[in-house]
């Protein structure tokens, strides 16, 4: 087994299930947890107080509970999981899925009979072509062992959209739709969804990003989907073998286990490693980054293009979901981009608040329209364009472009851009009053690899349009209108 602080990730990439089985006691949880009840299952995850890595940190044995309660009379309840990583500088899943995918399976049939699930779906990326071939391969050999019981599993490939990763845009998109976030809870309707029962879909309510979990549907005909992240049912199998208490060795009372950190940025060299939960950011950036390049001064990190920017004078925050939440930003999926003293921060957020606008699906108009005029104004003040009335308008859309949103990405730019204002307010300031040189937006993407400390975007990001397409120029109609545009003539992706 694994020590307390090399969870995750073997010394070696375990490549078959009989080396699994062989150097990592694989498939000996499933067996134990097949072995006990379903609430006994839950009962091991809930005390050892799991929270979901993939960015929200919700505890994994409410999660699992609430769908167990709340399932269909009609069809089987379903697991997700969710291998969609796009959140610009973490490549903690693909990490996990390249060194051992046969945990994250094990994990993925522990939870499929904790919730009594018959299907187990693990939605990636067509793009992550290593990721897809690991996953296929695992699936293959846990289903000719007769590993899965009468539980199918299914990997399924997705598109590159950045929004495809959001829970319920996930689930559309399983579904054969578009990756357009819902308005209701992810398991009220699961992957094969009751259009007829729909209510919610026209609800009007927005609340989907802070909703807290519902019960049963109307009627109860929808089934239930568990969506969980990849690195949240890693961490699974480890749990029902050595228990509870043994998770809890490491981490604290409230963030428990170890967490698989990103640093990328302007640090010696780029990297993925595991470390406890509580463990500061600036030990991270030391231990994985490297420190800061000759010469240079670290000034901010960013948490991927989700949470506000971090300031160096707190980078002693420990990495918890509750010390992170402290001071106004957030863990997320723990991939921080490192700035230094030769990135101007108004043209980093300038590039976050770009790929924001553009990967809005449109389904909220404040978030598109408004997150677009803050991209353009932020790029203009940046190039030392700007004036006062930019900055007016920087403050005023701030505080607009979240109103209804569905989804958390407009409160994301909003965090992100508020933070600009609240910590580097004299860096804009110089640029408006032309005292420094004009500059352009940092470009932001998906890490598409991570190899010895150096990293690969998509650099495809930059010819992406607002509408979704790769055309040369935009033609105004959001995402989602070229949707249901009855006349559209290319496909969404086109």
């Amino acid at each position: 087994m694994p020590n307390d602080e090399q969870r995750l990730i073997p010394t070696a990439p375990i490549t078959s299930l009989e080396q699994y089985r062989s150097e990592c006691s694989g498939v000996d949880a499933l067996m134990a947890a097949r072995a006990v009840q379903p609430d006994d299952v839950i009962a091991e995850i809930t005390a050892s107080g799991l929270r979901g890595r993939g960015g929200a940190g919700f505890p994994t044995g409410v999660k699992w509970q609430t769908v167990r309660d709340n399932q269909s009379e009609v069809l089987a309840t379903t697991v997700v999981v969710n291998a969609a990583e796009g959140e610009p500088g973490t490549f903690k899943d693909r990490t996990i899925l390249r060194a051992n995918p046969y945990v994250v399976v094990e994990g993925a049939l522990i939870a499929a009979h904790a919730v009594e699930a018959r299907q187990v779906i693990i939605a990636t990326k067509a793009a992550f072509v290593d990721v897809v071939a690991a996953l296929c391969r695992a699936v293959s050999e846990f289903t000719d062992a007769g590993l899965c019981g009468d539980v199918e599993i299914e990997v399924f490939e997705g598109p590159d959209e950045y929004l495809y990763g959001e829970e319920t845009a996930l689930l559309e998109v399983i579904d054969g739709r578009p990756p357009f976030p819902r308005i209701a809870p992810p398991f009220r309707r699961g992957v094969v969804e009751v259009v007829e029962h729909d209510e919610d879909a026209v609800s009007g309510s927005g609340l989907a990003a802070h909703v807290e979990m519902a019960g049963a549907a109307a009627e109860n005909l929808a089934p239930p989907a568990l969506v969980d992240n990849v690195e949240t049912l890693a961490n699974v199998p480890q749990i029902i073998l050595r228990g509870a208490d043994a998770f809890r060795q490491v981490g604290t009372e409230r963030s428990a286990g170890t967490i698989l950190c990103t640093i990328t940025g302007h640090v010696r060299h780029a990297g993925t490693a595991e470390v406890p939960l509580g463990t500061t950011l600036r030990d991270a950036i030391d231990r994985i980054g490297g420190g800061a390049l000759p010469g240079r001064t670290l000034t901010a990190a960013m948490p991927g293009v989700s949470g506000a920017l971090i300031p160096a004078e707190r980078f002693d925050t420990p990495l918890t979901y509750e010390d992170m939440a402290s001071i106004g930003s957030g863990l997320g999926s723990a991939g921080f981009w490192i700035l230094d003293d030769s990135v101007d921060p108004v043209a980093a957020v300038a590039g976050v608040s770009r790929f924001l606008a553009v990967e809005s699906c449109g389904q909220c108009t404040p978030c598109k329209v408004d997150g677009l005029t803050l991209a353009d104004t932020l790029e203009r003040i940046a190039a030392s364009a700007g004036n006062e009335t930019d900055l007016a308008t920087i403050r005023k859309r701030v505080d607009t472009v979240a109103f209804g949103a569905r989804c958390n990405l407009g409160r994301q730019q909003q965090a992100v851009v508020q933070s600009l204002l609240d910590h580097f307010s004299d860096v804009l300031e110089d640029h408006v009053h032309r005292r420094v040189e004009g500059v352009d937006p940092v470009f932001v993407a998906e890490l598409r690899d991570v190899d010895d400390g150096e990293v690969t975007l998509n650099e495809r990001q930059a010819d992406k349009q607002p509408d979704w397409t790769y055309h040369d120029s935009w033609d105004g109609r959001f995402p989602v209108e070229r949707f249901t545009d009855h006349r559209r003539d290319e496909p969404l992706d086109g």
